[in-house]
């Protein structure tokens, strides 16, 4: 029987044991929630592409807020219900019950007393903003921060629109409140652009770089250890190079190695190399896709252009094989940037900003002399 995976989590939302290369992010982002009330660090933008873990950071930086006093809305995902939800998961978060009525004098886990009916909005004739602006009121009151922590932001969305104008409320009212919103480039950008909600273009924008090969390769040595797989160290390396910097790669590849480990723990080449690409499939079926689906064809076009080259290439090349002039190329330039799918790689030229996009528009329109696994490593 092989060894069984402990460790990785591949999929969307799980927490991993680990979270890796962010410690000194998590700190400063930490460090800003908890300055004084009002403080333009207090409310923070998290962009990053699918798969650069936006909600376990937002998960991480639950727990670790939490540990200096705050009452945190967990991770919620922009929806009609968006402020009921929150509403209900502080109440959760304080002790306050949301599935009955709640009088004066009842204490807490916390220490303090409830006394609002969370759950009484149509007979109080309260809106949920109301109901949201007491129980921040009644927290900063018993010394305590609130911290909504929002995922997936939607551009255009009422809900997010009736939050943020709420918080800023909240703000100016000098309560102790704090905001942390994550999404796609694309959807923090058009939500910036929002005349309404102008406020967040003071908020700190945080954009979640590549993981570091040594954090990535140094994690990968000690959780191979500690499952007992015995693989060499120019392997090892190799796995980490192939994440490309990716946390959701590098959750696949581990997973991946220890599914694929021969059964008395020894990982070879072979092991590997099928690790390798079962991982880049999934990763491809996962994230290439997905971030494909959410573009009009002549994005497509573009960057299938941009990858006849590999990762990079020249904006006059580009537009020669759209064949379209280089100002009209420049326009999906600018869409894909604002995207976070593409980044400038130096005067007139761009490269892919998600890995393996290139590969996966290659093997699409079958532009590649193979479709195998490439055994470059990325970011070694």
């Amino acid at each position: 029987m092989g060894t069984r995976d402990t460790i990785f989590a591949p999929s969307f939302g799980n927490r991993p044991s680990m979270l890796v290369g962010r410690d000194g992010l998590i700190d400063r982002i930490v460090e800003g929630l908890s300055s004084a009330p009002g403080s333009r660090d207090r409310a923070v933008l998290l962009l990053g592409q699918r798969g650069s873990g936006k909600t376990v950071l937002l998960w991480e930086l639950a727990d670790r807020m939490r540990m200096v006093g705050f009452v945190v809305a967990n991770p919620t995902i922009v929806s009609e219900d968006l402020l009921p939800r929150i509403v209900e998961k502080l109440a959760d978060d304080a002790d306050f019950s949301p599935k009955r009525r709640v009088s004066g004098g009842s204490v807490g886990a916390l220490g303090f007393s409830a006394g609002l009916q969370f759950q009484q909005a149509p007979e109080s004739g309260k809106s949920r903003q109301q109901q949201l602006t007491e129980l921040c009121r009644e927290l900063t009151d018993k010394g305590k921060g609130v911290l909504f922590l929002i995922d997936e932001l939607q551009a255009n969305s009422l809900e997010l629109k009736q939050l943020v104008i709420t918080y800023q409320e909240l703000v100016g009212e000098g309560l102790n409140v704090a905001l942390v919103m994550a999404g796609l480039p694309g959807a923090v950008s058009a939500t910036l652009n929002d005349k309404v909600l102008t406020f967040l273009n003071r908020a700190p924008k945080i954009a979640l770089s590549p993981l570091e090969f040594g954090d990535v390769d140094a994690f990968y040595r000690q959780s191979f250890d500690q499952l007992g797989l015995n693989i060499a160290s120019d392997l090892r390396r190799h796995a980490a190079g192939f994440t490309a910097g990716s946390p959701y790669m590098l959750q696949l590849v581990g997973h991946n190695v220890v599914r694929y480990a021969l059964p008395d723990g020894e990982v070879d080449e072979s092991c590997l190399a099928d690790a390798l690409a079962t991982s880049q499939i999934d990763f491809e079926n996962d994230i290439c896709r997905t971030t494909l689906a959410a573009l009009s064809e002549k994005d497509i076009e573009f960057l299938s252009a941009l990858a006849q080259d590999g990762e990079e290439a020249s904006m006059a090349d580009i537009a020669e094989r759209m064949l379209v002039t280089p100002d009209y190329a420049q326009k999906y330039r600018k869409r894909l940037i604002d995207s976070g799918i593409i980044e400038a790689a130096g005067r007139g030229r761009v490269r892919m900003a998600v890995p393996y996009l290139a590969d996966h528009l290659r093997k699409e329109l079958d532009c590649s002399p193979c479709a195998q696994v490439s055994p470059t490593l990325r970011r070694e």
